[in-house]
């Protein structure tokens, strides 16, 4: 995730906000609100503003992902991109487990805890993939991206600050 977030931050700083460098880097898959929120203390936005823009940006293509997410596979599955899709079900299907056994709450703590490969855009696929509903899907990634962005925030600007790192 460094390499990722070196490459936006060389790209982007000097030519756009501080700010602006947050939103888009939380507007990504893999990198998502933790990338956000690293970047931001990184470039040296400040901890409230960092973690709302982060957040905001994280939580934007959510919606889009529940509702299209599936109509868009389909699509795909006729191209020759159908490979891809096949692969990215199957990966976000096996990490699901936890979310089919434990509904909701599941999907839940699968956003909340910031690991590799966890997050809102990889919960919304696995919500959207299980069929859940879409405004509780919503608004248990939202309360699941709220989380993570608290643990990042520690981490980053308690622990690293702490530390002497950034």
């Amino acid at each position: 995730m460094q390499t990722i977030l070196d490459f936006f931050i060389n790209a982007l700083q000097g030519k756009i906000s501080k700010e602006l460098i947050v939103f888009i880097v939380s507007l990504f898959p893999i990198v998502e609100l933790r990338g956000g929120i690293l970047a931001g203390y990184a470039i040296g936005v400040d901890l409230l503003p960092a973690f709302v823009i982060a957040f905001l940006g994280n939580i934007i293509p959510i919606p889009f992902i529940l509702l299209l997410i599936r109509k868009i596979f389909e699509l795909l599955k006729k191209t020759p991109m159908k490979n891809i899709v096949y692969k990215l079900e199957e990966k976000t299907m096996a990490k699901s487990d936890k979310i089919q056994k434990y509904g909701y709450w599941g999907l839940y703590i699968f956003v909340a805890i910031p690991l590799p490969g966890t997050g809102g855009w990889t919960g919304a696929l696995a919500a959207a993939l299980l069929h859940m509903d879409i405004k509780k899907a919503f608004l248990t990634i939202a309360a699941g991206v709220f989380t993570a962005g608290i643990i990042v925030s520690i981490l980053s600007f308690g622990l690293l600050n702490a530390i002497g790192i950034g």
